[in-house]
């Protein structure tokens, strides 16, 4: 749970649902003096849950050295339904009828996304350009040029089709949007899709099962 002591340490957070990174490290932050600094290693979208690894004092020095581990993802996508942040943050703007498409289309498509691949941000993301980020500009209804990254996915594998729902599950490295990955498929088929839940399970030998619950960890500091 913890991965040394205060300051100068990094604790494994199992973000809840509807709270952004940053949200997390703003509530924490009253908890300490305000000279010790507090980052993270990877940032989770409000609708993903799962591990987060916070960084106090001297270890945010050690960020990078965080981002670089690889990271495993379970999470679910809506087939036959757009939306413009590729998840459920927004509501559906496009439906196609997926009758026609079957579970071994469905796993070659996750396969086709699979090794060193190029990803364009997404406009509903924190990405800053012009000093101002995307999500900023999407939800002016603004759309503009994206340079694509490159990313490494080891592993999509498709785990169970349940009518327009899929679970799966991605191996990757650092930078890799899930929701992107999952749209794209959407786009390989010609039915489009969207990401509806996202758990982050494990950073590198880092597993979820040993963080702290968020309402835990305030109880604690609350009364330490």
């Amino acid at each position: 749970m913890v991965l040394g002591d205060i300051p100068g340490s990094a604790f494994l957070i199992d973000k809840p649902e509807g709270w952004t990174s940053y949200d997390i490290i703003r509530r924490l932050k009253r908890y300490f003096p305000k000279s010790v600094k507090i980052g993270h290693a990877g940032t989770l979208d409000p609708l993903a849950t799962g591990l987060l690894i916070l960084l106090f004092g001297k270890a945010t020095k050690t960020q990078q050295a965080f981002l670089a581990l690889p990271k495993v993802y379970y999470g679910t996508m809506r087939l036959g339904e757009v939306t413009p942040s590729m998840d459920a943050e927004t509501e559906v703007i496009e439906r196609r009828d997926i009758t026609m498409v079957t579970p071994p289309q469905i796993a070659s498509a996750c396969v086709a996304h699979t090794g060193t691949i190029e990803q364009i941000p997404p406009m509903y993301s924190a990405v800053k350009v012009g000093g101002e980020r995307l999500y900023k500009k999407a939800r002016r209804g603004e759309s503009v040029l994206r340079k694509p990254n490159t990313v490494k996915v080891s592993a999509f594998d498709l785990l169970n089709v349940d009518g327009t729902d899929v679970q799966f599950r991605v191996r990757c490295g650092k930078g890799t949007y899930i929701r992107v990955l999952a749209h794209d498929v959407g786009q390989s088929l010609g039915v489009g899709a969207h990401l509806t839940k996202l758990r982050r399970t494990a950073i590198g030998a880092y597993q979820v099962q040993e963080a702290w619950d968020m309402q835990q960890l305030i109880s604690v500091l609350e009364n330490r």
